[in-house]
């Protein structure tokens, strides 16, 4: 199990990345367009245009972990792109309430999939 910090920050780039990205484009992608450190040990998150996919990247020790979240049939929340905001910062408990379906404006979970409906 990874633990996080009590100092760590989760940053949710705004808008939608390419999930073809890898560890390396998404490091320049923190580094350019969130304009923080990748190797700083707090979590960045990025999300695909139908919201239904997120890549989180996290730098810990020596190497980054890079995990994939695959949605079948819901979406998550995800706040739109604008100028004033390329990134929205959470909790380490909020990112959690996402990671499980939680709308964190409308704190609503998604509901089960039943894979023998499928």
């Amino acid at each position: 199990m990874i633990s996080f910090g009590s100092h760590t920050q989760v940053y949710l780039a705004a808008g939608h990345t390419d999930m073809r990205c890898g560890i390396n484009a998404l490091a320049a992608l923190v580094v350019d367009v969130l304009e923080h450190d990748p190797l700083s040990s707090h979590v960045f998150v990025f999300c695909n245009r139908r919201k239904d996919k997120l890549k989180i990247l996290f730098w810990q020790h020596n190497g980054f972990w890079l995990w994939y979240r695959r949605l079948e049939r819901q979406r998550f929340w995800w706040p739109p792109a604008g100028e004033a905001a390329r990134c929205v910062v959470l909790s380490v408990r909020e990112l959690g309430w996402l990671l499980e379906g939680l709308d964190l404006t409308r704190v609503e979970a998604h509901r089960t999939v039943n894979y023998s409906l499928i």
